[in-house]
Formats: C-alpha cells, structure tokens, sequence
C-alpha cells in the first residue's frame, strides 16, 4: 500500500503543471478588450526594419551559400550589401507610400554607417535597441553584461537623437531568465522578442511594467527566404494574404478587436532588386487600404504610448500570471 501511494505522488509530481515563465496569463484571442486604434482602427501595421552588423571573421549571421572558415567572406559581404545598397533602396520606398518605420538598430552601425541612422532620424522614424551586433547572442551574457549592455544601447541612441529608445528586440531573439526584468529596470518600455499574440500583451517583471509588442515570426523575411527558401513573390503574398485577412477579422469577426499586423525586414533580403520590387507590391496595397481611412499605419513605440493610454482608462482587461514566476 505505501509503495503504491508513493508510486501514485511521483505521477502527481510528474504530470503536474509544467514550469512557466510567469510574465503573463493565458488568455484566448476570444476575449476582447473594448479599445480600438486612433481614428477607431481595428488594424495597426508597422515596419520592423532590422538593420544590423556584424563583426567581420567572428561568425553568425545568415547564410547566403555555404558556410566558410573565417573569414567567410561571401555571406559577410552579402550581408554588407544591406547596409550600402538595400538599406537606401527601402528608404526610398518607404518615403514613396509616406510609410514610418520602427528601425532596429545595432549599436555598431554609429561606427559603421552612421549616414543610414541619420536619415533614418531624418525620416522620423522610430529607432528600437536591438543590441550593439548581431555577431553575440544575448543569452550568453551573464546579468551584470547584459544590464550593461541594454544599458549601453540606450545611452548611444540617446546621445545621437536625443531621445533613449522605448523598445526593445534581442539580436536573434536571445533572452536569459532576466531579460524582462532588465528591460524594465533599464528603462524600457516594450520588448519585441515575444511572437505569442496578435495583440500587445502586458508582461509582468520584477521592476514594473513592459509591454509585449507583437513582432512576427513567420512576416518575416529572414525565416522566410533563408530557412524556407521562399522567393520575393511568395513573400509579397504572404504579407497581402496576411493582411487582408486580419483586416476582415477586425472588420466582422465574432470577435472584433484592435489587432497588430507586424512586418520584419532586413535590407540585405528585401533590398535586393528583384525583391524590392514584390515589396513594393505589398506595400502598395497596405497604403491603398490605408487611404481608405481604416488602417493605422504606425510604428511599434506608437503602439506602446496607445497602449499605456488605454490601460490607463481601464479598457485593458488584466489577466493574473501563474504563482511559480519565473519557473524554468
């Protein structure tokens, strides 16, 4: 009998919950809050357009063709073109559609090409911390380092606009347990890394509040092109496709609501002519959407602000995260 009663708490033990992050509570698409976007807009769209660099001869970094020893000169060089060709050309569309974007920045670009973050600012565009290179992953870094780190991204970019950013996306998308946490504490406002939700998401941290910005995994051109090998084509439709039908859910839905439709961009992809141009076909038809008065074209630290002011007015429902934060 004891020798079954301890079988049956192991099983207890075992079959349990599971560990969780604790940051914030499951809560089903289904249930709406009462808000909507400036102007009564059920759909906001941004830009996130990655622009990044990377240490020559340390590794990382997407892959155009085979991978060589360092110096692996062929997809560094391929990368590189993002930033001296590609990066102008998706500045040039984006001022053609009157189109903001929410520009995440390596730290090392003020070292490289500071000209692309001037007329980024010139542009009034919104700048998001996204790391000093993506030659490291943030997860590797011990809690001092990588404090310092967010740390540091916040004082260069003030120092450049005046501004410190609000947001937040880990180069390759890397956290530690205390990412959250430190993003808070170093005075941020949003973070990108989640891809949960099609709706921002209040997060639980140790310091106060952050909010989770919906940023896509699959919108996304990198996983897109590299990983599943799609061409401009393909991923022009997946955005109009994308689109369309979150503009019909929020239209008449069972469940109408105000949703996020984000868009990730890397100039070394997207800026390749071929591309640009399936780009520019997808951009078109958001902006003729948009002209149609029901779409907010935006940038993700526009939605932080609108998010703060509707929590503020209690039209964000709360949801309570699991007792066991930070489990994991």
């Amino acid at each position: 009998m004891n020798e079954t009663r301890a079988v049956h708490a192991a099983d207890a033990a075992a079959f349990g919950p599971l560990a969780t992050h604790g940051r914030f509570a499951y809560r089903p698409i289904t249930h709406a809050d009462a808000f909507r976007w400036p102007g009564d807009k059920g759909l906001a769209v941004y830009l996130g357009f990655n622009i990044e660099h990377f240490a020559f001869g340390s590794g990382l970094g997407a892959a155009l063709g085979p991978v060589s020893p360092e110096p692996d000169v062929l997809n560094y060089s391929w990368r590189e073109y993002g930033n001296r060709v590609g990066v102008w050309r998706c500045l040039e569309l984006f001022d053609q559609l009157d189109m903001p974007a929410g520009v995440l920045i390596n730290t090392a670009l003020y070292d490289h090409c500071p000209e692309v973050i001037d007329a980024c600012v010139a542009r009034g565009d919104e700048l998001i911390g996204h790391g000093h290179t993506n030659s490291q992953r943030q997860s590797t870094l011990g809690e001092a380092d990588e404090r310092a780190l967010l740390a540091h991204c916040r004082e260069r970019i003030a120092a450049h606009t005046g501004t410190p950013p609000t947001g937040w996306l880990s180069p390759w998308i890397s956290e530690s347990h205390a990412t959250p946490d430190l993003l808070a504490e170093t005075g941020y406002r949003y973070t990108l890394n989640w891809c949960h939700d099609d709706r921002p998401v209040p997060m639980t941290t140790r310091s106060g509040a952050l909010w989770s910005i919906p940023y896509p995994q699959e919108l996304n051109d990198l996983p897109m092109m590299i990983a599943r090998h799609l061409d401009g084509r393909a991923f022009a439709d997946m955005i109009i496709d994308q689109f369309d039908e979150m503009r019909e859910q929020v239209r008449s839905g069972r469940h109408p609501q105000a949703l996020v439709m984000g868009i990730a961009l890397h100039p070394y992809l997207v800026g390749q002519p071929y591309r640009l141009r399936h780009l520019r076909r997808a951009l078109q038809h958001i902006a003729a959407a948009r002209a149609q008065g029901d779409v907010w074209v935006t940038t993700p630290g526009a939605i932080a602000r609108h998010m703060d002011a509707m929590q503020s007015a209690g039209l964000v429902r709360t949801y309570t995260p699991p007792h066991d934060a930070h489990a994991g």
